[in-house]
């Protein structure tokens, strides 16, 4: 492998500590594989703080986080809370084993250490959408409420104006009879990707809803379901600078509410909702704001 070349990307390589611990190896591969191919500084943080002081010094530097999901998640609400998430780009070699690691797997990075590690040297930049909610905090993949056991699964889904209800998904993947080609894009299919993971029919039939639980959805300010009309889940992802809402009612049978929306609330008894993998809360209200082109995440060329 060549030299890095000192005129060309330079990077600050923060390395999660858990990563370091459970996959010494991979650790050590993706490293070596950074340093061989550009100007890296390393960074071995012994907790938040560390990584705080490290972020605020990368200069001109591309933060590279080598962890799992939940290290990047902490970069990223770092960035954006110091609102300075926009113009920091950032890159991701994925360190551990599913589910740790699922948001990697909806955001298109790769899984392997050594293919992360070249994309982060060889891919492009991609600007990406999220969910912030009125606390600062921050949502890459998507989110559903109430916390449950739900894990992935998939099917097709597609997207509609505000407001407007759909039956269970059909059409082709080339948009089809009433689909829409801008579902299609990049950025839209990973946001679509995320929503098939979450709150897919196939997901539904292999691990059922949990139990109807009593929450207020609203979508900018329309009403999707209300506390007399207990809801099965509730599924939230950001595609094409919009939050895409899918309410499964309490009874299986009935085919999911499909909108997009700038802004997404939910309400009720004290719930909790799982978002990235993580589950957050209890809280009794939550309004996300969906962000177009939030961020920047280093992925492989197409």
């Amino acid at each position: 492998m060549s030299a890095p070349d000192p005129s060309g990307a330079q990077l600050l390589v923060v390395i999660d500590p858990v990563a370091r611990r459970v996959d010494g190896e991979s650790t050590r591969i993706a490293r070596d594989v950074l340093c061989a191919g550009a100007v890296a500084k390393i960074c071995l943080p012994g907790g938040p703080e560390e990584v705080a002081r490290a972020v605020a010094r990368r200069g001109r530097r591309r933060i590279v986080v080598i962890g799992d999901d939940r290290a990047l998640l902490r970069i990223v609400g770092l960035l954006h809370r110091r609102r300075e998430l926009a113009d920091a780009p950032l890159a991701w070699v994925p360190v551990g084993a599913l589910p740790a690691v699922s948001v990697a797997r909806v955001l298109g990075v790769p899984l392997g250490t050594v293919a992360a590690a070249r994309a982060v040297l060889d891919g492009a930049e991609r600007r990406l959408g999220l969910l912030a909610d009125e606390s600062d905090g921050v949502v890459l993949g998507g989110l559903w409420a109430p916390a449950g056991a739900v894990r992935a699964g998939r099917a097709d889904g597609r997207s509609t104006p505000t407001g407007a209800v759909v039956p269970a998904p059909g059409g082709g993947p080339d948009g089809g009879p009433g689909g829409h080609q801008s579902w299609w894009t990049p950025a839209a299919r990973t946001a679509r990707t995320a929503l098939t993971l979450l709150s897919g029919p196939a997901a539904a039939g292999r691990h059922p809803l949990p139990s109807a639980t009593r929450l207020r959805v609203e979508a900018d300010g329309e009403v999707l379901a209300d506390l007399d009309r207990p809801v099965g889940r509730v599924a939230v992802t950001a595609v094409d600078g919009l939050a895409e809402v899918v309410v499964h009612a309490g009874d299986p049978a009935s085919a999911p509410l499909r909108v997009l929306a700038r802004t997404v609330t939910v309400s009720g008894p004290d719930f909790r909702y799982r978002a990235d993998n993580r589950v957050r809360g209890p809280v009794r209200t939550r309004t996300w704001t969906a962000v177009g082109d939030a961020w920047g995440l280093t992925l492989p060329r197409e």
